[in-house]
């Protein structure tokens, strides 16, 4: 078969995760065993990896069994109980929240703190249950409402003033559709985009990216929610896009004489990932 493959240069890692792995990986260079509270990246495939280096994955209810031990606080970030918590059992925190899901923690914080006493909600778009998400919800002492999509928007009590804000890996289209709906509601209300830019100009360059390759191999582990619209984003302009977590999951069927094959990824998806899944392309025939 002759196929042409390339790598998206922007895709892998995105700056928080790779500091999380790195601090991770550092620490285990001299230490056996680090617990993680939560999965330090929703990748099975790289997680697997650093298992085998030593990272063991806990639940906050497994954390609370621990007393004078280390536990890594990945870069989705923690409510502030589970900072309370460490500190009640003696642990040690590595701290890597993303300095960007840091900055949006504290103006969720200052603004629930500002417009509580009006009666004023603050209201965050993303995926239910996140890590992420959870983290901003405990900013405002459990208060802040969390919508997936416009359906949600029942929820929100429009005679009270609104704050809204978002994940930080959200569709930036889907947040603008979101934000529009609640002024048609609420002229007055305070829309923040907090959407990390770096996905911003990922989502811009994968749409060029996908429309300028006859098939797309998006990367991505299942539990990404970032994987899942950056997929849909692409599969929206180039109907030949699959998305695998490894080279089995590949079929050659996909896959036609004279294909120009690009190969990319979410944030949560290692460079490493995507160059073994060029790697097995170069074996079909590609180059």
């Amino acid at each position: 078969m002759n196929i042409r493959v390339e790598i998206d240069p922007r895709s892998g890692f995105c700056h928080g995760v790779v500091r999380a792995v790195e601090q991770a990986e550092n620490y285990l260079q001299y230490s056996s065993r680090l617990y993680s509270l939560g999965a330090i990246v929703h990748n099975s495939v790289e997680l697997e990896r650093l298992k085998k280096k030593g990272l063991e994955i806990l639940s906050i209810e497994e954390v609370a069994q621990l007393h004078d031990d280390v536990i890594l606080v990945r870069a989705h970030g923690e409510p502030p109980e589970t900072y309370e918590l460490a500190r009640r059992n003696r642990l040690q925190v590595i701290d890597c929240t993303c300095p960007v899901v840091l900055k949006l923690q504290e103006r969720v914080r200052e603004t629930w703190r500002r417009i509580r006493a009006s009666g004023g909600q603050v209201v965050i778009f993303g995926k239910k249950g996140h890590a992420e998400v959870n983290g901003l919800v405990g900013q405002t002492g459990g208060e802040a409402i969390v919508i997936s999509s416009a359906e949600d928007l029942a929820g929100i009590d429009f005679s009270r003033p609104v704050a809204l804000f978002s994940q930080t890996t959200k569709d930036p289209d889907e947040f603008r559709q979101i934000a529009a709906r609640i002024r048609e509601e609420r002229p007055d209300a305070e829309v923040y985009d907090t959407i990390c830019r770096q996905v911003v100009h990922r989502h811009q360059s994968l749409v060029e990216f996908a429309q300028n390759h006859s098939v797309i191999l998006f990367v991505s582990g299942r539990e990404s929610s970032n994987g899942k619209v950056l997929f849909e984003l692409c599969r929206g302009v180039n109907t030949r896009t699959y998305r695998v977590e490894n080279a089995s999951q590949i079929n050659p069927n996909w896959l036609q004489d004279g294909d120009f094959v690009g190969i990319c990824g979410a944030t949560s998806t290692p460079k490493w990932q995507l160059e073994e899944i060029f790697i097995y392309l170069q074996r079909l025939g590609g180059k």
